[in-house]
């Protein structure tokens, strides 16, 4: 049976669903829709001063169930190949790979000289379909404009992919390899957990709200003992990559709904800097006019209500969204963001004897493999949001259209 990957929901915990859902349902689902399709590509380039079509065959691990190296990948540098479940299929991702692997110093420059060029080369084929308007050519040109849209659009999701896996290797966490090397006698065992590492990205109002996530979806509370962490569960490969799905969406969420957050918070403070010195002057002034209580009461009122807005809690601050507000934050900006998804996602759950994405087959599985992998995708998530800010100042992204 095969997994498209297609209607994941993102699950927001009872408190933040009911209040909008009006239900007595645990969760408020926010849907997401993931097209069918994949592509795992292979070969990799490694210079750094232009981009190469070398190929270089690709090598697994020692392990069947060994992580990418994403800090020091001796083995996987020798060999081309980054050991993760998706491997960049474009020149630019390729090239991206190697300077990773073995200039890792000068791959921000990389990726900017990267991004400009593909945005150079999409601009160029535009200006000579624009020039060719009327002309005869203009049938070859708007063809010539459509590949070239085509081959710069899975570029650039080659190189967001790429500028996730960094920020990975920058925690010193390896993502997990294909699931289907890590299957034994229909056992899922991944280790190490890297618990800490995959936390310490997030904020205190963040990952109090992840870890709530974590608990929803593999039903083992956060301050569970270590016993039960490594108590065994049974779950289908199906539901297993849909909740990594879901929990990308998550974390991305998570990303948008803090900066927003942040944001307003500053804002409040900003502007209760301004009130306290209202208040000071309307002190001064009703001292000299003999009006003061009035006067310090308005101000007064005004400031205590700005102070406990910026105190605000995320948690309490998300649970304030309308419909509109939560749906804005937890909504894919880019269709390179979501084929990004749903390729990864494929790639990661895909058995390779088989073909499959994921079956409806049962693996045993222990809590503390389930919680990496939940955790593993809510940073995937989170990383995605600052890759996808980034890349969209230099080359333009598509927008999703949700009508």
């Amino acid at each position: 049976m095969e997994l498209t990957l297609s209607n994941h929901c993102l699950l927001l915990p009872s408190s933040l669903s009911s209040r909008h859902s009006g239900s007595r349902n645990p969760y408020r689902s926010l849907s997401f829709r993931f097209d069918s399709g994949n592509g795992l590509g292979g070969s990799t380039a490694l210079v750094v001063h232009r981009r190469s079509s070398a190929v270089v065959v690709a090598r697994a691990g020692s392990s069947h169930c060994e992580p990418s190296s994403s800090s020091s990948s001796s083995s996987s540098s020798s060999s081309g190949s980054l050991n993760t479940p998706l491997e960049p299929r474009s020149a630019a991702g390729k090239f991206l790979s190697g300077v990773f692997q073995n200039q890792k110093q000068l791959f921000h420059l990389a990726v900017a000289d990267e991004l400009k060029l593909l945005a150079g080369e999409r601009d160029d084929a535009a200006a000579r379909l624009l020039r060719s308007s009327g002309s005869d050519e203009a049938v070859l040109h708007r063809r010539i404009a459509g590949l070239k849209e085509q081959e710069c659009q899975v570029a650039v999701e080659d190189v967001m992919y790429m500028m996730v896996l960094y920020r990975f290797s920058e925690i010193r966490v390896p993502l997990v390899p294909k699931l289907s090397k890590c299957v034994y006698n229909g056992r899922l065992e991944i280790w190490p957990a890297k618990d800490w590492e995959l936390e310490s990205i997030h904020s205190f109002d963040v990952l109090e709200m992840i870890k709530e996530h974590v608990s929803t979806v593999i039903g083992l509370r956060s301050d569970s003992s270590v016993t039960d962490t490594w108590a065994t569960t049974e779950i289908q490969q199906v539901h297993l990559g849909q909740m990594y799905a879901a929990s990308i969406l998550y974390g991305y969420f998570l990303k948008s709904a803090s900066l927003r957050h942040h944001l307003d918070r500053s804002l409040d403070v900003h502007q209760n800097d301004h009130l306290h010195l209202a208040q000071s002057s309307g002190r001064l002034y009703s001292e000299r006019s003999n009006h003061g209580p009035s006067s310090n009461l308005i101000f007064g009122h005004g400031s205590s209500k700005r102070d406990s807005k910026s105190r605000q809690s995320l948690r309490s601050y998300v649970m304030g969204f309308d419909a509109e507000s939560l749906q804005r934050c937890a909504r894919l900006k880019s269709k390179e963001a979501l084929n990004l998804i749903q390729k990864y996602s494929c790639a990661l759950f895909m058995d390779e004897k088989t073909g499959l994405v994921a079956s409806d087959e049962t693996v045993v599985t222990s809590y503390s493999s389930l919680r990496r992998l939940v955790l593993e995708a809510a940073a995937f998530g989170t990383f995605l949001w600052d890759t996808e800010e980034y890349v969209n100042s230099v080359f333009k992204l598509k927008e999703i259209d949700n009508n």
